[in-house]
């Protein structure tokens, strides 16, 4: 099963990074996971953020935040619409359930006939 994660929003902050102080660089990214296999597609609930610095190229953690940008971490995580959650079956499993009714039906006309 493959899982990847599709980017819902991306957010430039403007508090300062704790760890180059650029006031420019801090960037906030929402991102839903998407779980793939070879007979469905599915959109799952779960959300990942990603605070990152475009100026020094680091990944905030948690730890680090400060008050302010918890603050407007927590605001822009409860104005975010994500995605429905959804499952879409592909070509194979719809080929499978085909093969299936199109077997059951032949089996119960091959019972009519004896």
């Amino acid at each position: 099963m493959k899982e990847k994660l599709i980017d819902l929003k991306e957010v430039p902050l403007k508090n300062n990074c704790p760890e180059c102080y650029s006031r420019d660089g801090l960037r906030l990214t929402f991102k839903q996971k998407l779980t793939e296999n070879s007979f469905i597609k599915s959109i799952t609930p779960e959300i990942h953020q990603v605070l990152e610095c475009k100026t020094c190229g680091t990944i905030i953690y948690p730890v680090r935040w400060t008050n302010d940008i918890e603050r407007v971490v927590t605001y822009h995580t409860k104005a975010l619409k994500p995605r429905n959650r959804s499952t879409h079956l592909k070509k194979t499993s719809w080929l499978i359930i085909t093969l299936i009714i199109l077997l059951a039906i032949a089996a119960t006309g091959f019972t009519f006939y004896l």
